[in-house]
């Protein structure tokens, strides 16, 4: 066996026996791996707090309640609003399902005036039996979503566990890259750490992004919905600014929410037609303008893949898999594009070609 194929072998072993453990300890990973990704978003604030002459163990402590004190805030300002506008729309629910059925009533009362019978017929059952899969599709997301996520994530393990590791993790952050840094096979150290340059470029470029996306998303659903009357316009808008860090789901909540709002407030085909107008071209400015530009050409992802993402992640792992859904398929994105530019300038692809020569990158 020479070398090369033991080399192989080590890694699919060593990675197969990473993938084995985490899903052993799935149940107890997910604090430390939220303050594992709170540490990685915090550490360059920390070294600029650590560049004013303070202590790094103090710089993170000063990071890290900063942080805290600001999502607080967030929640503090944002929940009532939020929990004001479900518990109207929940006390009215029985005037909102009369509407809902009155305006779909004189829908099919319309249609049936203008098709034959059998044909209405077909379509009354047809659209009856769609409305009931995509509840049963959405009830059953959302329990997956509840049992696979906000069962594990404790309130002893948000409060107490999460805040604890992200202070550690950001204190030792350079300690512990130089560690791993250490350890890593000579052989393809040049390799490695060009890889995880070009991953952490990736993960900031995603981040710093979705970060625009949100602010501009919050912004324009708040004025717009705000235009058109909608009460509580200013909650509904920061609240899809708020989900739009998760693709999709930012605007399909707000879209339910606005959508029963505007039925309550107003009761008409034309609020509710307004209502879609406005999510309709917020969705084609994000999706042709505003995601393209300041999060695809960072990530390099198509929309079909971060759409195939996102339901995986929610498949394999509730709300935190959707959550670490993009992010996940950036990194992988990278890996998959660099083992196919390895594979491209290989012999196994051009006998011709000869091997293509390793590069050191100096580590930081």
């Amino acid at each position: 066996m020479n070398a090369h194929l033991t080399r192989v072998l080590f890694w699919l072993v060593a990675i197969a026996a990473v993938l084995y453990v985490f899903a052993l300890l799935q149940g107890v990973l997910m604090p430390f791996a939220v303050g594992f990704v709170l540490a990685y978003l915090l550490v360059p604030l920390v070294d600029r707090v650590e560049g004013w002459h303070i202590p790094r163990g103090l710089a993170s402590l000063i990071v890290l309640i900063a942080f805290l004190f600001a999502v607080s805030l967030v929640f503090v300002l944002l929940v009532p609003l939020v929990q004001q506008q479900v518990s109207r729309i929940i006390s009215r629910m029985p005037n909102l399902v009369a509407v809902i059925q009155e305006q779909f009533g004189n829908l099919i009362e319309t249609v049936q005036r203008r098709l034959p019978a059998a044909q209405a017929a077909k379509l009354h059952d047809l659209v009856t039996e769609k409305i009931g899969d995509v509840v049963g599709w959405a009830v059953g997301l959302l329990q997956g979503m509840i049992t696979g996520s906000f069962a594990v994530l404790s309130i002893v393990s948000l409060l107490v566990v999460t805040p604890v590791a992200t202070f550690f993790l950001m204190r030792d952050w350079h300690l512990m890259v130089g560690n791993i840094d250490a350890h890593l096979p000579r052989a393809q150290l040049g390799t490695i750490r060009e890889q995880a340059c070009i991953i952490d470029d990736t993960l900031h470029g995603f981040v710093h992004g979705q970060a625009f996306v949100c602010l501009i998303l919050a912004v324009y659903y708040a004025t717009a919905l705000w235009l058109a009357g909608l009460e509580s316009a200013l909650a509904v808008g920061l609240l899809i600014g708020v989900l739009a860090i998760i693709p999709v789901v930012g605007a399909t909540i707000g879209f339910a929410l606005s959508a029963s709002l505007a039925i309550l407030q107003y009761g008409t085909w034309t609020s509710i037609l307004i209502v879609c107008g406005i999510f309709a071209l917020g969705q084609a400015v994000e999706a042709n303008i505003l995601t393209p530009k300041l999060v695809g050409d960072r990530i390099h992802l198509h929309p079909v893949w971060v759409i195939f993402a996102l339901l995986a992640g929610g498949k394999l792992y509730g709300f935190a898999g959707v959550l670490i859904s993009v992010p996940a398929a950036a990194v992988i994105g990278v890996l998959v594009r660099f083992a196919l530019d390895r594979y491209r300038r290989s012999p196994i692809y051009d006998p011709r070609q000869p091997e293509a020569p390793r590069r050191v990158v100096p580590f930081e």
